[in-house]
């Protein structure tokens, strides 16, 4: 090859260059501005929410990374045809090697269209409380009632009983009180209910109701029970548990503790052994 040649060899490969990096800028803007512009949409239509907004987004943002991949690998004259046939047999080797991956993303798909949560809901899923943060393809991301964060494959999510809080217009609270068996139960339970009644955060129906909950063997156990809106369940649970110390005290009803009865059983007379 003469340097005529080489030349413009040289001057077509730089082009190529240019055109490529000018079609990879355009693609990675383009795909930035289409996911900001399908999450801006999503979220004005009454159907979609934060979290499908984002997985749309997202979606749209890879679709067209996609495209531009393809064009900058078209430029350098690598055949498009042939990119499709590498890459569905990559994916279906990756898909086979991959099955329990592919078993997240189709509980993330079950996730997203059945939708037991969504983001910011506070949930209990296998054991593990916290506010949700993410629901991915592949994982779902909570923040524990403790600030931790918790990663959890969606296939354990969906293959697990899931407890949601925020959908709940009420929760009820459960108090259990002990008092002496020498103490008067009426009044205990007169006590208790007014305590309940008085408090403004307690909704009026369901009532609020005390009763006996069992014999213990220090205690007579009342069981106080009440509902209150899911923001407030944690606020007055507390103030509930010290309105009720305090109004017992003053009432004279005594709150007792664990006690044992101690009987020593004598056969013969003591020996004191003195050491020197």
């Amino acid at each position: 090859m003469d340097a005529p040649q080489l030349i413009a060899t040289a001057w077509n490969l730089l082009f190529d260059v240019i055109a490529a990096s000018v079609i990879l800028i355009l693609g990675w803007t383009v795909a930035g501005f289409a996911a900001r512009s399908v999450r801006r949409i999503a979220q004005h239509q009454p159907r979609f929410d934060r979290t499908l907004a984002d997985v749309a987004a997202r979606a749209t943002r890879w679709l067209v990374l996609a495209i531009t991949l393809v064009a900058v690998l078209g430029r350098f004259g690598v055949q498009t045809t042939s990119i499709v046939a590498v890459l569905g047999a990559a994916g279906l080797a990756v898909g086979l090697a991959l099955q329990g991956a592919l078993s997240n993303v189709a509980s993330g798909a079950l996730l997203l269209t059945l939708r037991p949560f969504s983001l910011g809901d506070a949930v209990e899923i296998g054991g593990t409380g916290g506010t949700v943060e993410e629901i991915g393809l592949f994982a779902t991301r909570l923040r524990a009632w403790d600030g931790v964060m918790v990663h959890l494959p969606n296939n354990a999510v969906w293959g697990q009983q899931i407890r949601n809080m925020s959908q709940a217009s009420s929760r009820r609270i459960d108090l259990e009180v002990g008092i002496g068996y020498g103490d008067d139960v009426a009044e205990a339970t007169r006590i208790a209910l007014n305590l309940l009644e008085a408090e403004p955060r307690i909704v009026n129906e369901p009532a609020p109701e005390v009763t006996v909950a069992s014999l213990g063997a220090d205690a007579v156990n009342l069981r106080l029970r009440a509902w209150t809106a899911p923001a407030d369940l944690y606020a007055t649970t507390n103030d509930l548990n010290a309105a009720v110390k305090q109004a017992f005290d003053e009432a004279g009803i005594g709150i007792p503790f664990p006690q044992r009865d101690l009987h020593i059983v004598q056969d013969g007379p003591i020996q004191v052994t003195q050491v020197d």
